[in-house]
């Protein structure tokens, strides 16, 4: 079969979203539950009103580019585990700039994505560096530093950008990225300009990893490091690059929640969950801009309509997060899987 050659990386996770539905299902029969009916509300809570797709897609808009973060790493041999960190410094760079300046939207708006993306950058620069450098494991680095992003803008919302209060004001008009014309056609969902912008983000990897001599050289450098250097490649700088534009990605994403979901930063108690969901969706997509896109709009969607199960079906949404671990489980079991695809290629011979 010559099409399993071929859309092998595809097939797969098709194969573990199938896997980790059934499994779903199973479950819900075990614990007394119609997985028919919890699946129909399921997916009545996805597209059963404009509100709810509004929503997936506001969702979704985060998870495109975390897991871009993730993948564009993961691309170049790196692994990314300070997405969640990258996030929440560019959610509060962005929120900065909303409050503090008073710009036309054509400039404020810019600003205050671009901003954001640098200081997601900048937090992807400090592991890069310490791997490229002194071969510090970016895993480890990237862990330590989500904990300082956590608590470092804590206390700079406390104590630079408020009088004690937890939360700061809320960002100027012109910097917000929420559209009426959106709102209109969800029925007053949160979705914003933001998905464009992801799309676009997904289109850039894709065409900077794939149609350029640059993008080449950081998947050489991903492929094997050694193979690289001997054939005149900057190694070190290529870690460093891929660490920034990782970075640069995530802090994307927490500009997206700052300037558009929520509008507002805040004092956090735990993580926001969307760097680590970006892992997922990576992981889900195959490291691919298009998989990612896809695999966003999954989770997103499992996440909104989650939230109809136990209204409709009376199964509790906790239930989603368990097909969601199922859907990853299978994704990570892929050689197994591929294994299987192999074998009944050849019995087909």
């Amino acid at each position: 079969m010559k099409i399993i050659n071929r859309y092998i990386n595809l097939i797969i996770p098709v194969i573990a979203v199938i896997l980790g539905l059934l499994s779903g299902a199973l479950v819900m029969l075990v614990s007394g539950y119609d997985p028919i009916l919890g699946y129909g509300a399921l997916w009545n809570g996805i597209f059963g009103d404009p509100y709810n797709i509004g929503d997936t897609i506001r969702l979704m808009t985060p998870y495109i580019l975390t897991g871009l973060a993730v993948a564009f790493a993961f691309k170049t041999g790196l692994f990314n585990i300070g997405v969640e960190g990258q996030v929440i410094v560019g959610w509060l760079a962005a929120v900065w700039v909303g409050v503090a300046f008073d710009l036309p939207k054509i400039i404020h708006l810019p600003l205050a994505i671009i901003v954001a993306a640098l200081a997601g950058a900048l937090w992807g620069f400090i592991p890069g560096l310490l791997k490229a450098r002194f071969r510090v494991h970016e895993v480890i680095v990237t862990i330590m530093m989500n904990y300082i992003a956590l608590y470092a803008t804590n206390a700079i919302i406390q104590s630079v950008l408020t009088k004690g209060s937890d939360t700061t004001d809320e960002i100027a008009a012109t910097a917000s990225l929420r559209s009426g014309t959106f709102e209109m056609l969800t029925n007053y969902s949160r979705m914003h300009y933001g998905i464009i912008i992801a799309l676009a983000a997904a289109f850039i990897m894709w065409f900077l990893l794939e149609r350029t001599t640059k993008g080449y050289e950081l998947r050489a450098v991903g492929f094997n490091q050694d193979a690289a250097h001997y054939s005149g490649m900057n190694v070190n700088r290529s870690i460093i690059l891929s660490m920034v534009i990782s970075g640069a990605f995530a802090g994307i994403a927490g500009a997206m929640e700052g300037l558009g979901t929520f509008q507002y930063a805040s004092v956090k108690s735990g993580f926001t969950g969307i760097g680590f969901d970006g892992i997922a969706v990576a992981l889900l997509g195959g490291n691919t801009a298009i998989g990612v896109i896809f695999a966003a709009f999954l989770f997103g969607g499992l996440k909104v309509g989650a939230l109809n199960m136990p209204l409709e079906a009376n199964v509790p949404n906790e239930l989603v997060e368990i097909v969601i671990a199922l859907i990853i489980f299978f994704v990570a079991s892929s050689y197994f899987i591929r294994w299987l695809l192999l074998r009944f290629k050849k019995g087909e011979k």
